[in-house]
């Protein structure tokens, strides 16, 4: 698209002639207006659209790195599915769908190919052998990704699950970077022995159970964050997807004893050196008891450990504080709140009736302040508590396979896969994604979309048009 500065060009001459034309009944007068008209011409007119255009593509470019920087908040705070065994699919047409099994810590424990697709259509042995992985690995999640075959597989599997009354949940989750990552450096470190599509499938079960540690293995830039992500400066957007990255990562908590060493990295004061002598150390010497214990790690000195553990947890550990968000330097106020309770110190975790009972004025010191003692209490009361959401899934209308099958005023449940200034687009079940304009996201006036709707929401929404020929759908919010 091309965009072009239009101005008058005639009132600006006048006014250039009036300010530099100063008598003009001067012998040079003639020659010199029409100097003047020249430079206007040749030097001061474009340089006036290239500064306006250029000032106005860097204001753009601020707003488009904010909205991109939204939806990757949002991805990589969706909600986790957890540890449950889950089957990950990269669905195929030729080739067909790699299935891999991924267990409860997210290792993978088997892998095969099945064909329920156009060309062979071999729907009754694909079907033997989904159900066999299904009972015999006592799989409660199945995961496709979104790619090409996505709508004919997530069909297949769903008819499957339903006519083998299964309890098993099935849904599509975006694959985006995942193609990169499986035949990336770390993902051959990490499965050495595997397909480059086999890592994908992993991948796409991983990106099920635990959306933010898969994503992090990944280039930011690589994911998908929005429409014309590739049209702004590169280096500014990693710069900001970057700084998102380690900002979820740090609000979320990562679990010493089983992050990778990508996840590890991203963590405050740790980086990728750091990151990968804690996988080496806790190779070696097993699990991490306690916080403490992250000093024996080589070249891990004070100030690392003071910036990077109060983002680490460990669940089953030796200090019942490790799995909480409590900073070790704040331990010794949490000791003294149980010795003034006169409680033990596991008694005390998540015991909100003895925490509401303390005051948190007589806890402060010239190292602690009331906001420190505070949040404190804040942590004790929900100690480890994840801020992402409830895991649930979208439930599409099986009705609804092909844009044909769609009808003004229907209403649907869809999940959003991407949000601009302009809108939203949302997944409905069919090949081609859908339009929420902003105008139509709620029933006040709406100026940013990134407040109404996020990436990964499920909605409920209503068709107001279809427009057959450009295969394009608008929707409406069902409520409306």
């Amino acid at each position: 698209m091309n965009v072009s500065l239009r101005l008058d060009d005639n009132w600006i001459q006048r006014r250039l002639e009036q300010r530099l034309v100063r008598n003009p009944h001067f012998v040079f007068a003639d020659r010199l207006r029409e100097a003047v008209k020249d430079c206007y011409r040749r030097f001061l007119c474009p340089a006036t659209q290239s500064v306006v255009l250029q000032q106005l593509r860097e204001k753009s470019e601020r707003v488009s790195l904010g909205v991109f920087a939204s939806n990757l908040r949002q991805m990589l705070m969706a909600p986790p599915a957890g540890t449950r065994a889950t089957l990950g699919m990269d669905p195929g047409f030729r080739t067909g769908c790699k299935l891999a099994v991924v267990d409860a810590t997210g290792g993978c424990i088997a892998y095969v190919t099945i064909y329920p697709t156009p060309p062979r259509r071999a729907v009754k042995a694909s079907t033997e052998r989904l159900l066999g992985l299904i009972r015999r690995y006592g799989i409660e999640l199945i995961a496709i990704g979104n790619g090409t075959a996505s709508r004919e597989t997530y069909r297949f599997v769903s008819t499957v699950i339903s006519e083998s009354n299964l309890n098993v949940i099935c849904t599509v989750v975006s694959e985006s970077g995942a193609s990169i990552y499986s035949a990336s450096e770390a993902a051959i470190a990490e499965y050495p022995d595997l397909d480059v599509t086999v890592r994908g499938a992993i991948s796409i079960a991983h990106r099920l159970q635990d959306p933010m540690a898969e994503l992090v293995k990944l280039d930011p830039a690589t994911i998908g964050v929005g429409q014309y992500q590739h049209d702004v400066n590169q280096r500014e957007l990693r710069r900001v997807l970057n700084r998102e990255v380690e900002s979820c990562v740090s609000r979320v908590g990562v679990e010493l004893n089983t992050a990778s060493q990508k996840l590890l990295a991203r963590v405050s004061g740790i980086g990728p050196a750091l990151a990968g002598r804690i996988v080496e150390h806790r190779r070696k010497h097993g699990p991490f008891r306690n916080r403490l214990a992250l000093l024996d790690v080589d070249q891990l000195g004070p100030a690392a450990f003071e910036q990077a553990s109060g983002f680490l947890r460990i669940n089953d550990g030796d200090n019942v504080l490790d799995k909480s968000a409590v900073h070790p330097e704040s331990y010794p106020v949490v000791q003294q709140i149980a010795t003034r309770l006169k409680c033990p110190l596991n008694h005390l975790i998540a015991n909100t009736e003895l925490l509401d009972s303390v005051d948190p004025h007589e806890f402060t010191s010239d190292d602690t302040g009331l906001t420190t003692v505070i949040d404190i209490l804040a942590e004790l009361r929900r100690p480890g508590l994840d801020p992402r959401a409830k895991f649930r899934t979208v439930r599409f209308d099986d009705s609804v396979q092909e844009i044909d099958d769609l009808s003004v005023g229907m209403q649907l449940e869809g999940v959003v896969t991407n949000v601009t200034g302009f809108g939203a687009f949302v997944d409905i079940g069919v090949h081609h994604e859908a339009l929420m304009h902003v105008s139509q996201m709620a029933d006040h006036f709406v100026s940013d979309a990134t407040q109404e709707v996020s990436v990964g929401e499920i909605v409920q929404v209503r068709v107001t048009n279809i427009d057959l020929e450009r295969k394009r759908i608008s929707l409406t919010r069902q409520s409306l």
